[in-house]
């Protein structure tokens, strides 16, 4: 079809439910018409049955909650939202204490730039480092590109 594995699936949905009969459609009609009016539940994982029985469910945390408190302590009026979303990116590329330690060197976790910076190569130690007459910090937030400090940052350390 069109070569992409989501837009072929959607068009074989479309085309489907195109050739269903009046009967199937009623029955589709039905059956939505029942599910929204089902009691909105959180999403959660059913519970292990010798615990909590069958009908019980266990929230599912975005967010490891071990990094949210270390953000909380930090930003108490922060939406719980926003607080959510970067906990969720910093507990993918490293560990709470990575983040806390690019929070100390003057760059919070809640700017993404934080993760582009570590991606190019830069250690939250780097950040206090001097580049001339600025810090490296001062540079970033002056637009200078990650990689360029980066290499600056080696030619540094090969000269010395």
């Amino acid at each position: 079809m069109t070569g992409d594995p989501g837009v072929d699936a959607l068009i074989r949905q479309w085309a489907a439910e195109r050739e269903q009969t009046p009967e199937e459609q009623e029955v589709d009609r039905i059956a939505s018409a029942w599910l929204a009016d089902a009691p909105a539940q959180a999403p959660g994982i059913p519970g292990q049955r010798a615990r909590s029985g069958q009908q019980r469910f266990v929230p599912v945390e975005s967010a490891d909650p071990g990094y949210l408190d270390a953000m909380r302590r930090r930003l108490p009026e922060v939406p719980e939202e926003l607080l959510t979303a970067a906990a969720g990116w910093w507990q993918m590329v490293g560990g709470v204490a990575e983040a806390e330690e690019w929070w100390d060197a003057g760059l919070s976790p809640l700017d993404q730039r934080a993760l582009d910076y570590r991606a190019a190569g830069l250690a939250p130690s780097d950040l206090s480092r001097r580049l001339g007459p600025m810090t490296v910090l001062q540079h970033l937030r002056r637009g200078s590109a990650p990689a360029w400090c980066v290499a600056r940052l080696a030619r540094q350390q090969k000269s010395a």
